[in-house]
């Protein structure tokens, strides 16, 4: 078993507007400022952000990902209060290092139910890209991206090779008196997916939402004997929907607008990989669940929404519910409920299933590629889950 971490080299149009040097301005003539170590000194001399400590500030977060990482492996237990060592002139802040290691605590538990799920990993590769910087009086916040590739443990012998997400990051440095930076905080930017299977469990918080969609909630236990797939409707190329996904789980087909940053693009790519596979426009009005269309210019609600494309897919009986989600075959699509308040947050599309039954998710926001079922059961403690027949 190896771990294995690097960092990417900024390409050359991002170096261009994040690693310009960027004077730091100054507060005061003797400002204090905690360096991390429970001192304060002088920060009044001016500080620049380039590239070197760009790249520092990625080897840090690539060092804090990559032991949340290392937790989840097979054969591994790290020390939970074992010090994440300074890149540069850059180091961990006191208080993000006690919630590294909570979080430490929270995911070798998520391994132990991941185990009684019949799977784990042997390796990862966890990779940073930071690609702006902005500083603002004595802080520096950087935006980032992970990309991390977990090989599967082969336990029941027909995972797939390995399963990889991107995950967005945004990172707070402080600058310490003596010159450096302190890292002191790390939150998520996703749009709402399920969690990474790396990232630190969190409190479930209902915010309430729209009335109960129509539909039947899937049990997440997995059955004595796999089901096979009988089609919703015939005619469907499953092969081809899986196939789409997996060309595009990260790199975006740039004949369909993004919804990033505008409810996410979830159900936006589970509509592409659909419509690769067979499904044909359904025109009308584009506000209304029963019907289902994207043009160059305009796209209705289900094109895009979670609860309207449910709607519209139960509507049409081009799809059905299934009882399980470990009934899920190829071309299948899982919704989830994070807060199991009635309304459905996030849509997946099942691209490859085990001989023995497991379904594996391919998804945007977050980027994700062959997320098995039952990660996401283990991370996602709390939710409801759909899973529709196509």
């Amino acid at each position: 078993m190896r771990l294995t971490t690097r960092t990417k080299s900024l390409g050359a149009g991002a170096l261009a507007v994040a690693l310009s040097v960027v004077l730091l301005p100054v507060h005061g003539a003797n400002a204090a400022v905690d360096n991390g170590w429970g001192h304060t000194g002088d920060a009044s001399v001016e500080r620049t952000v380039g590239e070197k400590t760009t790249g520092d500030f990625a080897a840090l977060a690539d060092a804090v990902l990559t032991k949340r990482t290392s937790a989840l492996l097979d054969g591994t237990r790290p020390a939970a209060r074992a010090a994440i060592a300074p890149v540069g002139d850059v180091r961990v802040a006191g208080g993000v290092a006690r919630a590294e290691d909570r979080a430490v605590t929270g995911l070798l538990d998520r391994k132990a139910r991941l185990a009684g799920l019949h799977e784990a990993y042997t390796a990862a590769d966890v990779d940073v890209d930071v690609e702006k910087v902005d500083v603002t009086g004595d802080r520096a916040t950087a935006e980032a991206t992970e990309t991390t590739v977990l090989t599967y443990k082969k336990i029941r012998g027909d995972e797939p090779p390995t399963t990889g997400f991107q995950a967005r990051h945004r990172l707070t440095f402080t600058a310490a008196a003596d010159g450096g930076w302190q890292l002191t905080g790390i939150a998520s930017l996703s749009e709402g997916g399920p969690a990474a299977v790396n990232a630190p469990e969190t409190a479930v918080v209902d915010e309430g939402g729209e009335a109960a969609p129509s539909g039947q909630a899937a049990g997440t236990t997995e059955p004595a004997r796999p089901e096979a797939k009988v089609s919703a409707m015939a005619g469907y190329n499953y092969t081809a929907m899986a196939k789409y996904a997996e060309k595009h789980w990260k790199n975006y087909n740039p004949a369909y607008r993004k919804f990033n940053g505008v409810g996410g693009d979830c159900t936006n790519f589970i509509s592409q990989s659909l419509r690769a596979g067979g499904w044909q426009n359904d025109t009308g009005w584009y506000r209304s669940y029963k019907n289902w269309w994207y043009t160059s210019s305009n796209q209705t609600w289900s094109w895009t929404s979670v609860p309207y494309w449910a709607s519209f897919a139960l509507h049409s009986k081009r799809t059905y519910n299934l009882s399980n989600v470990y009934h899920m075959g190829v071309g299948d699509i899982l919704q989830m409920d994070f807060s199991s308040n009635g309304s459905k947050d996030h849509s997946m599309i099942t691209t490859y299933r085990s001989s023995r039954g497991v379904p594996y998710l391919t998804y945007h926001s977050d980027n994700t590629y062959r997320k098995s079922v039952a990660s996401i059961v283990a991370s996602n403690r709390g939710a409801t889950y759909y899973a529709f027949r196509t």
